[in-house]
């Protein structure tokens, strides 16, 4: 039997670091998701390579950035198909139950009440909870549902200041929101899903991602139109 004559170099510690001994690297492939990719990685790329990686925000959603390494040390691309990766242990939230956001109070505690026309079922699809994620940042959502098939979307920052609800119920055309905090989640994600629409609700295809040394800039179509 013919063997391809690689001898491959197994090392254990923290992926995030990347392998400076050996590099520079014309591919780096990820196996976990980040919602930041390592700078160790573009810096141990070298120009015209390759990162691949599981990307996505907070909230939820996520999809394969392909990402080619520029002179200046930028690596930028789109992103190629939906994913589901375990995230980089670095990167993991707190996230807290939601008992500790009511503060030891009965729901709703001290939350707002209004009404929405935008049924929770819309927005809990990976494609629109991607698009959601990059413009509500440091949020995340969670199901509680009931024994009649009706159920509650909470949304919570990672700060734990602020919290939202909004209640499924089948045949309904409108839905009864609470929030509570100095941010509107509902609010924040309504808002999102609203852009996202007015786009042709854009696929995982569309989007692409750029890094620098000093931030990331999710983009729609082109890199000269970042998500607000």
């Amino acid at each position: 039997m013919r063997r391809p004559g690689n001898h491959p170099t197994t090392v254990i510690g923290d992926g995030a670091r990347g392998f400076p001994d050996a590099a520079p690297y014309d591919r780096v492939i990820a196996t976990c998701s980040v919602g930041s990719v390592p700078r160790a990685w573009t810096a141990q790329t070298e120009p015209g390579g390759i990162i691949v990686t599981p990307w996505g925000p907070t909230y939820g959603g996520e999809a394969i950035a392909r990402l080619r390494v520029a002179d200046d040390g930028t690596a930028s691309g789109p992103f190629v198909g939906s994913s589901a990766f375990m995230r980089l242990r670095a990167q993991r939230t707190d996230r807290r139950h939601v008992r500790a956001y009511l503060k030891g109070r009965d729901w709703p505690a001290d939350g707002s009440r209004s009404m929405t026309a935008l049924s929770p079922e819309e927005v809990g699809e990976w494609p629109v909870m991607f698009a959601i994620g990059t413009r509500v940042p440091g949020a995340y959502p969670w199901m509680e549902p009931y024994g009649d098939g009706s159920y509650t979307l909470w949304l919570r920052d990672t700060a734990g200041t602020s919290w939202a609800t909004a209640d499924h119920e089948k045949g309904r055309y409108e839905y009864e929101v609470y929030q509570s905090g100095p941010r509107k989640l509902w609010d924040e994600v309504e808002t999102a899903f609203r852009w996202w629409e007015e786009r042709d609700r854009p696929g995982f295809d569309r989007f692409g991602l750029t890094v620098d040394a000093y931030e990331e800039r999710v983009w729609l179509d082109s890199p000269d139109t970042p998500v607000p």
